[in-house]
C-alpha cells in the first residue's frame, strides 16, 4: 500500500457526520436520553467532542462541566469557559478540591513522595515522567518523580514499585471523583455522559479505569490524536486549544502528555501506529517519516508492551459464569442430603 505522512488524513466531512449520527442513535435511541454532559478541560479531545456534541443535539441540549482542583492548571478553566462561550453551551463549575481532600487524594500521594524524597513538603510540587529518549536508544517503561522545591530546583529519582503505586492510587482519586460528578449532573438532567478518550489513550492504557474511562458514549476512541486535530480544525475549535500542548493535568508538576506516557510526539507515535496496524513494513514506515529502522521498531515495540501491560483496564467485568442444569440439580440432591 501507499503510505507516508498523509496517510491518517481523514475525510473530516464524512466522519463528523458518521460520529454526529452515532451520538443521535446511542444517546436517544439506546440509551434513551434528552442530551449530554462533557467534562472540558480546555483541551483539545474534550473541546472537539463538545463541537461534536453540539452539532449532534444543539447546544440547549448539551452542558459543559469544568472541574478544576487546586492542582490543576488555571488555563483549564478559563480554556474550557471560552469553548462552551463559542459553541453557546452553558457550564457548571465543579471544584472537587474538597472531596479530593476528604478521600485523602493528596495526603496519600504526599506519604509516598516523602518516602522517596524526606525534603518533599508544602509548597513543592511533583510530577510523574518516562523517560524521553526512546527515539535514541531503547529504554524500558520505568517512571521516574521529579519534584520541584518552592526556588524551582528539580530533583529527579527512580520510583520504587511500592511507591509508584501508592502515587498513582491516589491520584486516580482525581478522575474518579471527576466522573461521579459527570454522573450527578448527567442523572439530574436524564443525560447522558460522553467520553472524550481517543484511540492513543485508550488502546495503550492512557486513562483509568471507572474514572474518565467509564462513560456512556465514546465518539472518539477510534480516532488517532493527529485525526482529532483535523476534527478540531473543520468544527472551529479556537485556535488557541488547538495550539496547546497536550497535558495530563494530574500532577502538580505539570506533565505533558508525551513526558508522562507516550514519550514520542504524536506526529511519529500516530503515524507508525497506523502503519504498523495495516502491515506496512517497518522500513518503508521508516522511510516516509525520516526515521532509522531501528527507532520505528522501538516504537512498535512501546506501543504492544503498553497495550499487553495495560490490557485490564479495558476487559468488561468478569462474571462467574453460569450454572448448568446439572449443577443446580446437584445442588438440589445436596440440600436434600443434609
Amino acid at each position: 500500500m501507499t503510505f507516508d505522512k498523509t496517510s491518517l488524513n481523514l475525510n473530516v466531512v464524512e466522519e463528523t457526520e458518521r460520529i454526529v449520527t452515532s451520538l443521535r442513535r446511542n444517546v436517544h435511541h439506546v440509551l434513551r436520553r434528552q442530551g449530554v454532559v462533557v467534562g472540558v478541560s480546555g483541551g483539545i479531545d474534550s473541546s472537539t467532542v463538545l463541537a461534536l456534541c453540539v452539532r449532534a443535539f444543539g447546544p440547549e441540549r448539551v452542558v459543559a462541566i469544568l472541574l478544576p482542583e487546586k492542582e490543576s492548571s488555571p488555563d483549564s478553566v478559563v480554556l474550557g469557559q471560552k469553548v462552551a462561550n463559542h459553541y453557546g453551551v452553558q457550564t457548571v463549575v465543579e471544584d472537587i478540591t474538597a472531596a479530593l481532600e476528604g478521600a485523602g487524594c493528596y495526603r496519600r500521594r504526599d506519604q509516598a513522595i516523602a518516602r522517596v524524597f524526606p525534603q518533599y513538603t508544602r509548597g513543592w510540587k511533583s510530577k510523574i515522567v518516562l523517560p524521553s529518549n526512546l527515539l535514541e536508544k531503547e529504554t524500558l517503561n520505568v517512571f521516574y518523580l521529579t519534584v520541584t522545591d518552592p526556588e524551582g530546583r528539580e530533583f529527579t529519582a527512580r520510583l520504587p514499585l511500592h511507591e509508584y503505586y501508592q502515587i498513582v492510587a491516589s491520584s486516580n482519586f482525581k478522575q474518579r471523583t471527576r466522573m461521579a460528578m459527570l454522573y450527578y449532573h448527567a442523572e439530574l438532567r436524564n443525560y447522558a455522559v460522553v467520553g472524550t478518550a481517543n484511540k492513543d489513550e485508550h488502546d495503550q492504557g492512557f486513562f483509568v479505569k471507572y474514572g474518565d474511562g467509564g462513560v456512556d458514549v465514546a465518539p472518539i476512541i477510534h480516532l488517532f490524536k493527529l485525526q482529532v486535530y483535523q476534527l478540531a480544525r473543520y468544527l472551529g475549535v479556537p485556535e488557541e486549544i488547538q495550539k496547546r500542548t497536550p497535558t495530563s493535568d494530574t500532577y502538580s508538576g505539570g506533565s505533558t502528555q508525551e513526558e508522562f506516557f507516550f514519550r514520542v510526539p504524536f506526529e511519529i507515535l500516530d503515524t507508525v501506529w497506523f502503519g504498523y496496524e495495516r502491515g506496512v513494513p517497518s522500513a518503508q514506515i521508516a522511510q516516509a517519516l525520516d526515521l532509522q529502522v531501528e527507532q520505528v521498531e522501538r516504537i512498535i515495540s512501546d506501543i504492544v508492551r503498553k497495550q499487553r501491560t495495560t490490557a485490564y483496564l479495558r476487559m468488561p467485568v468478569r462474571y462467574v459464569e453460569k450454572w448448568s442444569e446439572t449443577s443446580v440439580g446437584r445442588a438440589g440432591e445436596l440440600d436434600r442430603n443434609v
